[in-house]
């Protein structure tokens, strides 16, 4: 019956004749890997291990999910998410792996630079590529692309092409789970990028499979460490700056910050999106100092276009109110440079 409900009620946005590529190298191919990008969230590995999961359902057995480096601990009860294998830590293997690999699935990126050190490799490797994205302005790296940016997340984005390919039957509660996962973490639980009536008739099929969205819930955003809370109320305190003349929110933090607070992988998650509670903020701004560069993280309300912003100041983008980017340079000077945009880029002439 899901199946049925799906040919007669999601549109069929991926093109035929890409979706028929995609299952024919999936019939074909032997040894697959699956990359995401650099500093992974829930849609980069719900979409990885729900695609993950259905490959193997199809009766595929060698799969691997490779990631650039680690990820948060709140998404390690993800099904399948003890397999994935990171290329900081073991780059001599992802590199063989992928170099051999027969098809490349490359998800939730529209540029091979989102990958940093595993760009080249991918790059490289003369399997098949398939990328499977919902963000804006994709490269041409891949045999076939399918960018959809109007998809609430790549996780939704791989269930709509394993229903196209006719396989919705074999797709089980592990891979479910997973992308629905992606669903829910790239929309804030289904606040932002979510008004098209199908992504619910998605998750509608996906709770016919089985799975618990209330735990899901839980496990990702009810499974925080005290350091991450002494964090956030340090954050808020001492670190939160607020431009009442542009409707806009801004809270930075260094690297030495961080680890006064014994920071681990995804603590600040979330933590950009905190501020737009605030009545009369359009928009708020992250700033976080990292090893090698300066991270940016935006939000929106309405209409102002924080990826547009990210684009035009960060070298970044994204999603309407949704959206990131990086600046090789010292955190003082990003600050600069988005104080600079404030005035150029004012919310209020949106």
């Amino acid at each position: 019956m899901g199946l049925k409900i799906k040919k007669s009620m999601l549109t069929k946005i991926i093109g035929e004749e890409k979706v028929q590529k995609v299952k024919k190298y999936i019939e074909k191919g032997e040894r697959f890997v699956i990359v995401s990008h650099v500093s992974p969230d829930g849609d980069s590995l719900g979409s990885s291990l729900g695609l993950y999961h259905f490959l193997t359902t199809y009766g595929k057995e060698n799969i691997t999910v490779i990631v650039p480096n680690e990820f948060p601990e709140y998404y390690k009860w993800m099904p399948g998410s003890k397999d994935i294998l990171i290329y900081d830590k073991y780059p001599e293997f992802a590199e063989e792996l992928i170099l051999k690999a027969d098809v490349i699935f490359c998800l939730d990126f529209n540029e091979p630079k989102r990958l940093e050190k595993l760009a080249p490799v991918v790059l490289a490797a003369e399997g098949r590529k398939v990328m499977v994205d919902h963000h804006l302005h994709p490269g041409d790296f891949c045999k076939v692309t399918i960018s959809q940016s109007e998809m609430s997340s790549t996780a939704e984005l791989i269930f709509r092409l394993i229903c196209q390919m006719g396989m919705f039957d074999i797709l089980n509660q592990e891979g479910a789970a997973c992308i629905y996962t992606g669903m829910m973490t790239d929309t804030g639980a289904f606040t932002y990028n979510s008004n098209q009536p199908e992504v619910y008739i998605v998750i509608s099929e996906l709770l016919k499979k089985g799975i618990n969205k209330d735990l899901i819930y839980q496990k990702v955003n009810q499974a925080y460490s005290e350091s991450r809370f002494r964090l956030m109320g340090y954050v808020l305190l001492e670190k939160m700056k607020i431009y009442p003349e542009y409707k806009t929110s801004l809270i930075t933090l260094t690297t030495k910050e961080l680890n006064n607070f014994g920071y681990k992988t995804g603590d600040t998650e979330g933590f950009v999106n905190l501020l737009l509670n605030i009545d009369g903020v359009d928009f708020s701004v992250f700033i976080r100092q990292d090893k090698e560069y300066t991270k940016i993280s935006f939000r929106s309300v309405g209409d102002f276009p924080s990826n547009q912003f990210a684009a035009a100041y960060f070298n970044g983008g994204g999603h309407k109110n949704a959206s990131g980017g990086e600046y090789y340079g010292s955190i003082e000077d990003a600050l600069n440079v988005f104080e600079e945009g404030l005035k150029e880029f004012n919310p209020n002439n949106y």
